[in-house]
């Protein structure tokens, strides 16, 4: 006889609302939240949250086992579903489609976190008009070691260059340690142009406030605050408002008005302040439908860009090759100077097709000595793994600047992990350690990777 699954009805806005084991803990750290817990603070702010995913198509971020624990991704909608949730067909570079879910109110919301949903990932579309987005997406991605400080004036030249092109930023704290700012757009432009747009911009950044911001994509050849222009390409995803971030003091992506971030720290917003934040000030971002803006101007700065022999940039990697895009290898992998001279050239030859404006020479990346310390879908053991490495190698780890350690945050299909590389540029020849077996060694997709090999 099967176990009657535990649980607790919920009526939302006149739905019943099953959370199935309510008690199971999803936060055990900082603060003790249990799956309930998690469910109710949605609802206690629902009148913002459902604002950033109201009919707009969700992926599922599900951390079934807490927040503690890896999440996997799904993207189809659950067979099993409330048949007054909505769903909407969506279709991905890859050529596949998939139903997902739009929530559309308080109980649509309450029915996805009790998926394990503590994170809510809505796409910048509206149900319309899946092809061209409403919403310009900024991305401010701190590298390690970077201080919060840098990302907040990276922030504040961000909202200049905004309104300097026409448009209205909507900033929030991404939850972790960067920052988010939106723009909503008119539905006239597509993801790929959305993309060149903010490409555009995050480059406008870089040149405004050089030794802060960073667009360039390779991890290897960033530093300070990187603007993530990718995540304006379609299928991509971030974090909308008031979602919970899977740390251990259960912090929140804040929407802010702009004279606070000069003073706000992200630890400010957590699960047990949003609340009542809420409710004594509103929600910062209620305004954001009522002024949709233009990317004309953007769009003429990209033209500026590409005049001056700016071209495209490297799209994520599960894309296919995109015209005028240049060699998607990161520089630490490129075959020599020789290679990427020919890169350069074709890079030339290909935007030299599309205007006439004299151009400026393309520099050869150099390859960058990278090594992997460690990978494993536990990000603390991962961390650890580092401090273990550089306790082996106190004169290598001496000679790092902070931005040599590069840890990246890993994708597969339903999985994800934490690799963390060290770049040895700034550390002599002479002395520079040889790729080891990471510790931990933990990739979850080598098993897959290998049965791929051998079955070629």
């Amino acid at each position: 006889m099967a176990k009657k699954e535990s649980g607790e009805i919920l009526l939302v806005d006149g739905r019943d609302v099953r959370v199935t084991n309510p008690d199971k803990p999803y936060f055990s750290r900082d603060v003790k939240l249990s799956k309930l817990d998690v469910v109710q603070y949605y609802l206690s702010v629902a009148s913002g949250a459902v604002a950033g995913i109201r009919d707009r198509p969700s992926m599922l971020k599900r951390f079934v086992d807490g927040a503690e624990s890896p999440p996997f991704y799904q993207k189809r909608a659950p067979e099993n579903r409330p048949e007054w949730l909505r769903t909407v067909t969506l279709s991905f570079p890859s050529g596949r489609t998939a139903e997902e879910v739009v929530v559309d109110d308080a109980a649509g919301l309450a029915w996805i976190v009790n998926l394990g949903c503590i994170e809510l990932h809505p796409h910048a579309v509206r149900t319309n008009d899946l092809d061209h987005p409403d919403e310009l997406r900024i991305d401010l991605d701190p590298g390690p070691g970077v201080e919060w400080g840098d990302v907040r004036r990276v922030s504040m030249e961000t909202k200049k260059l905004l309104e300097d092109m026409g448009l209205r930023g909507w900033p929030k704290t991404s939850g972790s340690r960067g920052m988010h700012v939106n723009v909503r757009i008119h539905q006239r432009w597509t993801f790929t142009e959305v993309r060149r747009a903010a490409l555009a911009l995050s480059r406008e950044i870089e040149r405004r406030a050089p030794t802060l911001a960073t667009s360039k994509w390779w991890k290897e050849e960033r530093h300070g605050v990187f603007l993530d222009y990718n995540q304006n390409a379609k299928d991509r995803t971030t974090c909308s408002a008031y979602s919970i971030r899977p740390l251990p003091d259960a912090r929140v992506s804040a929407p802010l008005r702009w004279e606070e971030i000069p003073d706000c720290e992200p630890g400010d917003f957590t699960v047990l302040t949003m609340p009542p934040r809420l409710k004594a000030i509103g929600d910062p971002n209620a305004r954001m439908d009522d002024v949709a803006g233009s990317l004309d101007q953007l769009l003429e700065l990209a033209d500026r860009d590409e005049a001056a022999g700016l071209g495209d940039a490297p799209w994520p990697p599960h894309f296919r090759k995109m015209e005028g895009e240049p060699a998607r290898v990161a520089p630490s992998r490129a075959k020599g100077a020789k290679a990427a001279k020919k890169e350069s050239e074709a890079t030339r030859k290909t935007a030299s097709a599309k205007t006439p404006a004299k151009r400026t020479g393309t520099k050869s990346r150099v390859k960058m000595p990278l090594i992997v310390v460690a990978n494993s879908p536990d990000k603390e053991a991962a961390l650890a793994g580092l401090e273990r490495w550089k306790a082996l190698h106190p004169d290598a780890a001496s000679h790092l600047a902070v931005d040599d350690v590069l840890v990246d945050s890993m994708r597969g299909r339903s999985t994800t992990w934490t690799r963390i590389r060290v770049n040895l540029r700034n550390v002599p020849e002479k002395t520079r350690p040889s790729q080891e077996t990471p510790d931990p060694d933990d990739d979850p997709t080598r098993a897959w990777r290998e049965a791929r090999e051998k079955s070629r």
